[in-house]
């Protein structure tokens, strides 16, 4: 493994890239590299694939198409990249069930594998399976990625929130918590508010049916189960009182005057009893016959008088009879219509008048409405504090960058963060809007849409330095930052990239010689074609020689004077450091 640390510092926060390791991952067919923390450089040929190594860092930590990064003719690929464990790294890791006791460092892995056509791409975290939402958490806490097509990512929603937020350190992280906490459960209040509404919204039809039915049933007089047995059974009796009278005239005839010249069932009782005194008076043991006797003869006669009264209550009552059919037509056509009993369309009635009488509907709405009123205002108080934190943010930040731009041919520049009420939402309540103007008269204007390429690779190179002290340990890492600049500008630029690497861990692709030689490391990526085959190579420029020849040639080419020059940056980074 090419070991790069020559010259090189520690970092103070002690979160680096330790190492990295490719194996068929585009032109690379196998590459080991370890890295010290500092200010490390990448520079080489348009094309030789310099960007091959940040895709791969991109790919490893989730990012990038990892489609595109597999070698030519190879059906397997991997890139592993170990970092120096941070606080913030354990903590994460603790968090997420990822144990690391005994370990020194976090070894992230991606593989590549083609098979039936398509790639299979898996992330490992020390060996362990990381899936892809987990690896997008974690990312921050390893690399910051500046890339070439950065401009785009201005204008990705909230993200220059981010960079305020991290501005802001941990006075504004500790707002951040509460406003997503508070604006989850003022949510859950809300829906929970709204959906009582509509379903209040949908019952009021379905309350003025019921009331309705209630009005129908309580208008019958439900009150006997049995009712209509009893009604049907008084009208069978009303229906046949004809022939009811004629069997009470029958039975009376045989019971009290006989029939046919046949003496009535009374005589022959009668008879009966004379001759049970008879016996009586013979045998004595016959007293308790005839006390039996006698209560029987007093039964029959009290049927004779019920029959008596019975056969008197059988006149005809058309009206009754009338009263008696409708009812039960009422009550037919109730359990009809509704398919229920008539004992179901009581206890139907029941359930109604107790439902309807309720006002559990009024009070849960109210309950809902001071809860969701509560929730609200505790998001909104969350909101005023994480509010009142960006404006501080955002005066510091405008102050810090206008420091770190002026040197960089940007005298006259204008800087602001805009803060606009917005809906409030997980992020709080303000939207963050970046405004710059380089020129004199020029008024302040989004940044992605007024900045050159030239301005907005400067405007970065600063934001990120200003950032350096709250990215807790990240390894930053810049594609071409000092794109479309030259001469003082890249100088300046040179000396935020020293600054940053004094506090990060710093990588930077580069074409500018001033850039170059302010690096504690310098990596030379060149082609080489072997029997028709094309592979990158990564060469670590360790002897002052190599350096001082890839500088010239990055100021113009291999002359004398180039030379001189590559010579004398050296020197100057020498001196200072």
């Amino acid at each position: 493994m090419a070991q790069l640390c020559h010259g090189s510092i520690r970092s103070r926060e002690g979160g680096v890239l330790t190492a990295l390791r490719l194996e068929n991952i585009a032109l690379i067919e196998a590459l080991e590299l370890s890295f010290c923390s500092g200010f490390t450089v990448l520079t080489g040929e348009t094309g030789a694939g310099k960007s091959i190594l940040l895709d791969a860092l991109d790919a490893v930590a989730g990012g990038g198409q990892a489609s595109r990064l597999l070698r030519t003719g190879t059906t397997r690929g991997s890139i592993e990249a170990a970092f120096a464990l941070t606080p913030a790294i354990n903590q994460w890791c603790q968090e997420h069930d990822f144990n690391l006791e005994g370990e020194d460092e976090l070894l992230l892995s991606r593989e590549l594998r083609q098979q039936e056509g398509k790639l299979i791409s898996r992330s490992r975290l020390n060996g362990l399976a990381l899936s892809k939402n987990l690896l997008a958490e974690l990312r921050p806490l390893l690399l910051d990625l500046t890339g070439q097509g950065i401009t785009q990512h201005l204008g990705r929603p909230g993200q220059q929130r981010r960079w305020l937020d991290r501005c802001g350190g941990p006075p504004l992280q500790a707002c951040i918590s509460p406003v997503r906490q508070a604006q989850r459960a003022w949510k859950q209040a809300f829906q929970a508010l709204e959906q009582a509404r509509e379903a209040i919204d949908r019952d009021q039809q379905q309350r003025l049916l019921q009331e309705q039915l209630l009005q129908e049933l309580e208008a019958a007089h439900l009150d006997d189960p049995l009712e209509r047995l009893q009604l049907e059974q008084e009208q069978d009796r009303l229906c046949n009182g004809v022939r009811l009278q004629q069997g009470c005239a029958e039975l009376q005839a045989r019971l009290l005057e006989g029939a046919e010249g046949s003496p009535a069932v009374l005589e022959h009782l009668a008879a009966c009893d004379q001759e049970l005194q008879t016996m009586l008076s013979l045998d004595g043991s016959l007293q308790a016959f005839q006390q039996r006797w006698l209560e029987a003869h007093a039964n029959f006669q009290d049927l004779l008088q019920e029959l008596d009264r019975y056969a008197a209550g059988l006149e005809a009552e058309p009206q009754r009879l009338a009263e008696l059919q409708d009812r039960i037509s009422q009550l037919k056509g109730l359990e009809r219509r509704h398919g229920l009993s008539l004992a179901e369309l009581i206890e139907r009635r029941d359930r109604l008048r107790q439902q309807l009488m309720a006002a559990g509907s009024a009070a849960v709405l109210a309950a809902l409405e001071q809860e969701e009123l509560a929730c609200r205002q505790r998001r909104n108080q969350a909101c005023a504090a994480l509010s009142k934190e960006r404006q501080r943010a955002a005066k510091q930040l405008e102050q810090q960058l206008m420091q770190a731009l002026r040197p960089m041919a940007l005298a006259a520049v204008r800087f602001a963060i805009a803060l606009e009420p917005c809906p409030a939402g997980e992020e709080g309540a303000e939207s963050v809007q970046f405004q710059f103007s380089a020129n004199p008269g020029e008024p302040l204007a989004p940044l992605q849409e007024v900045a050159s390429g030239g301005e907005m690779s400067r405007f970065l190179l600063a934001l990120k330095t200003c950032l350096a002290e709250g990215d807790g340990g990240v390894t930053l890492v810049f594609d071409e930052i000092d794109s479309g600049v030259s001469g003082k500008v890249s100088l300046a630029m040179a000396e935020l990239l020293k600054r940053l690497a004094v506090h990060r861990q710093v990588f930077c692709v580069t074409h500018q010689a001033v850039v170059a030689a302010a690096a504690n490391q310098h990596l030379l990526v060149r082609k080489q074609v072997e029997n028709g085959v094309t592979r990158t190579l990564v060469l670590p420029l360790l002897d002052p020689q190599e350096r001082e020849k890839e500088l010239a040639e990055l100021a113009g080419g291999d002359s004398g004077e180039a030379r001189r020059f590559a010579a004398s940056l050296l020197q100057q980074r020498s001196a200072i450091a």
